[in-house]
């Protein structure tokens, strides 16, 4: 099997297990609608009313001590970190993705899941209290900051900060190459990045000091690694010929039957580079699949898929509400905008790729 073949069947597996973390930015928000939950001095009790809501609704896909399961499923402690307690309840009474919405917990009950949540955690998994000394760049300061990594990045980041399933090798990063005691790190922590779904995050000074002091520590692993381990440059990714890329993909490839360079393609050379631009061409990642659900009375739903197993499929449609059936219970087709692109790994040479990733890079 040839190099960039192994590449491509690479990607189309991390492809398939991928599931973004889509959380917005910490914003201001009225509280007053909110049954106010008031974080408890101590670890959460396993017999309170929320602790007993979480153990049913919400442990089975986030642990049962919140440390969430990874690749899937993200850690919540520390969630309050990132999200309003009115976001985190929207969260869980619409669903979002793969999460199916609870409109049924509400009141009292909702209240007290909402306590459990924003709650500190158990002994193992307790963010550590920072402050101003304990923040200095030293191994106490980068362990209070592998904690603090663990519990709300490596979910996107990967736990040991070299990437993960939707984020970026950090010991890779230019800001984190240029950062200073946490002064370009706490800039992206604090406001996070939209554009690429990164969401902003309400940590004290020190505890950002502590962060930064875990990811350079992490850094400095990843430089003593010699030869063990290095990034993809954007020049290793530019050896083919453009000319021969147009052919393949107007050709052969049958790229241009879903695509076109003046239309969905114009410009995507400046939006990704290197291996981004590489893993978009061999599988582009979060992209949906359309389905058509057909009930037992005949009528149709259209939308996305958002969930589909040998028991259940699921589905948002257009109005983003969300739906699930048993897949025995109904009938139902999916329409998969990648599946060209997987068809494509079996025949891919080194040559196509190269030659296709050519072409890609003249589309700005």
């Amino acid at each position: 099997m040839k190099r960039f073949r192994d590449v491509a069947i690479l990607v189309a597996v991390t492809g398939c297990l991928v599931l973004y973390c889509k959380q917005t930015p910490i914003q201001a928000a009225s509280r007053a609608a909110l049954p106010q939950p008031v974080q408890s001095p101590g670890g959460p009790s396993l017999d309170s009313p929320g602790a007993k809501s979480y153990a049913a609704n919400c442990a089975i896909c986030h642990g049962d001590q919140r440390e969430g399961n990874l690749p899937a499923f993200p850690p919540l402690v520390g969630i309050e970190h990132h999200m309003t307690e009115q976001q985190i309840s929207d969260l869980i009474q619409k669903g979002r993705d793969r999460m199916p919405g609870n409109p049924d917990l509400k009141g009292d009950e909702l209240a007290s899941l909402l306590r459990f949540l924003v709650s500190p955690a158990g002994s193992e998994s307790k963010p550590v209290a920072v402050d101003a000394a304990s923040a200095a760049h030293s191994a106490d300061s980068s362990g209070v900051g592998a904690t603090l990594f663990k519990q709300n990045c490596a979910f996107c980041h990967g736990r040991d900060t070299m990437g993960g399933e939707s984020g970026p090798d950090l010991t890779q990063s230019k800001i984190v190459l240029a950062d200073v005691n946490g002064d370009k790190i706490s800039e992206v922590v604090r406001n996070g990045r939209p554009a690429k779904k990164m969401p902003a995050f309400n940590f004290s000074a020190p505890e950002i000091e502590s962060l930064a002091a875990f990811i350079h520590a992490q850094v400095a692993i990843a430089k003593a690694d010699k030869g063990g381990r290095r990034g993809v440059d954007v020049s290793d990714l530019q050896t083919g010929n453009a000319d021969e890329g147009k052919k393949y993909f107007d050709g052969v490839g049958t790229c241009a039957k879903c695509h076109s360079a003046s239309g969905d393609l114009a410009g995507i050379a400046k939006r990704y580079q290197g291996l981004h631009l590489e893993e978009r061409m061999l599988y582009p990642e979060g992209v949906k699949s359309k389905i058509t659900v057909t009930l037992p009375s005949g009528r149709q739903l259209a939308g996305t898929v958002e969930y589909l197993d040998e028991f259940t499929v699921g589905m948002r449609d257009g109005d983003g509400n969300y739906h699930s059936w048993l897949v025995n219970s109904v009938k139902y087709k999916v329409e998969s905008p990648v599946d060209a692109h997987v068809g494509l790994f079996s025949k891919y040479t080194d040559a196509d790729i190269h030659n296709l990733m050519a072409y890609l890079q003249t589309l700005r």
